[in-house]
Order: C-alpha cells, then structure tokens, then sequence
C-alpha cells in the first residue's frame, strides 16, 4: 500500500497560498506529507516549513517525505489548536501562510487497526493522537441515550440518532460495544431497510463521522485555531482550508466572513472551491471537498 496519502486540491491550495522561496509556512494537518512535498518545493530554498500533526505514525511517513529538505521542516506532534505555543517553541513570531487539510486521511481509514472504517473489523477506538484517554469505545458505552443520539445529530447529522442510541443502549447491557463491526451492525439493525438500501453512502458512514470528530473534539479545535490564526501572519499570509462536511464548511465560512467584515482578511473565493471532475475520478475522497481560502489584509 502506497503510505503516502494523495492529497486533495493540491493546486488550488498551492494557488491560494501563493508560495515563493524563503516563506515561512505552516502545515497544520500534515499527515504523511502529500501537500508538504509541493510546498517545501516552493518555498526552498531559504523557506521554513512547520508540520503539525495529532498522528504520530503519519509525522512519521511525513519525515521521510520531505527528508531531502532537512533541517528546514519541524515536525511537531500536537493538536493545531496550541497554534501559539508550537510557533512560540520555534521562535516565530509570525508566519506567511497556513494550510488545514481537514477530517481523517486515506492512510488513517486503511489503518486497519486504528478503528476509523467500518471496513475492517477492529477494535473501536478512532483516536488521532493515540495518546489521548477517551476512544470511541468509551463514549458509546459509558455516555447516556441522550448524549449519544445528541453527537450523532450534532456531529453526523444523523436523520436515526434517536433509534441508533436506543438500540447502542440495549446492545451494551448485553454486551461491551468493543469493535466497529459491532457498532456497524447496531446501526443497520436501528436504520429502517427501505432507507438502509438506497443512498450514496453506506448507512454507518454518518454515525462513525460524528463519533470520530466527538473522540477528537474537531470542530472546537477547529474553531479555535481559525480565532487565533490573524495574531500570527504576516500581511498577505494566506489562510487555506479543505474541509469534508458541512459542519466544518460552516464555521469556515462564518469566520472568514466575520474577519473580512473587520477588515482583518480578503476572502479570495467567495465560494468554496471543489475539486475537479478528473480529480475526483482519480481521487474519490476528493468529492465531498470544498476549499475557502482567505488573505491578511495588508501590504505583503
């Protein structure tokens, strides 16, 4: 298996960022490296680049990516929203561009024991950061029918989270819910057969995305980076991010509103942009992706 996950929109996220050699650079969500390949060729030489991930088997592969650059990469094992503290680590101060390439990589979901797919049948922990102390397993088998059907509408929007929970519950008074196949089949047992049966995606797809992003507290990383990012760049840094669902898109869009409102940046497309034809034939995780990109107001 190529390690290497196939990054989406690479060349509008190169374009938004409008690269040159000696920028300084962040790379939020590295991965194995995909987009820092294309960006380390731009900046060097004279350039920095700074790679942040939650997932160490990825900064991993993501080092011997970009092993011709050298010194000139810092690979950093943390979440993105200790922003200040990995720049301050560093000594910067401030940085020309930043990129957030969303949600779970390729690589990530074909770790078959990493318990991200319902795929493979494997223990259901769904944690980044392997070091963090709440999985998957935890949260479906100590939290209430409450909170439960709550993160699959909140996180998944999830049209049967009510009857997923209700069943989750009954399932778990028997016996641990312990393995994503279990959790699969919980939830095609609570899905009604004639809506089961049709759809694009597969019926669990909604309720494994709104556990994942609970496990790892996504959309208030999210948010939380996005409200510090304009005390760290430069003026003209660019701001690009790829996101994969809605609830993502949204506090994207509403942050790059509000700071343009202020003056703080220009929003460079004024619609998500989407990947194109021939690159979702060729990259299929690319379909549900949309990229907003925005500039810090300023001379550069």
């Amino acid at each position: 298996m190529n390690s290497i996950h196939k990054p989406v929109m690479l060349k509008e996220a190169i374009e938004a960022l409008n690269l040159r050699p000696g920028m300084t650079i962040v790379d939020a969500t590295i991965g194995t490296g995909g987009h820092s390949l294309e960006i380390a060729g731009k900046i060097f030489p004279g350039g920095r680049l700074v790679g942040i991930d939650r997932d160490e088997d990825s900064l991993l592969i993501a080092k011997e990516t970009l092993k011709e650059f050298g010194n000139g990469v810092s690979y950093i094992h943390s979440d993105f929203r200790g922003i200040e503290s990995i720049l301050n680590s560093l000594n910067l101060k401030k940085i020309d561009g930043i990129l957030l390439d969303l949600g779970i990589s390729s690589y990530q979901l074909d770790a078959q024991d990493r318990g991200f797919s319902f795929r493979y049948d494997a223990p259901l922990d769904m944690r980044m950061d392997k070091t963090s102390y709440i999985s998957a397993y935890d949260l479906v088998n100590n939290l209430t029918e409450k909170e439960i059907s709550d993160i699959l509408w909140r996180f998944g929007e999830e049209r049967w989270h009510n009857r997923i929970a209700r069943h989750l519950i009954r399932e778990r008074e028997r016996n641990p819910v312990a393995t994503t196949s279990q959790l699969k089949d919980i939830v095609m047992k609570s899905i009604p057969y004639r809506f089961s049966a049709r759809g694009r995606i597969h019926p669990a797809t909604r309720t494994f995305q709104a556990l994942r992003i609970a496990v790892n507290r996504e959309l208030e990383a999210l948010k939380e980076v996005l409200g510090k990012l304009p005390y760290f760049l430069n003026n003209g840094a660019g701001v690009c991010v790829i996101s994969f669902h809605s609830l993502e898109d949204r506090i994207v869009k509403h942050n790059f509103r509000d700071l343009a409102k202020e003056g703080v940046y220009e929003i460079i497309n004024k619609k998500p942009l989407e990947a194109s034809e021939s690159e979702m034939e060729d990259n299929p995780r690319s379909r549900s992706a949309k990229m907003r990109a925005a500039r810090k107001e300023g001379e550069e």
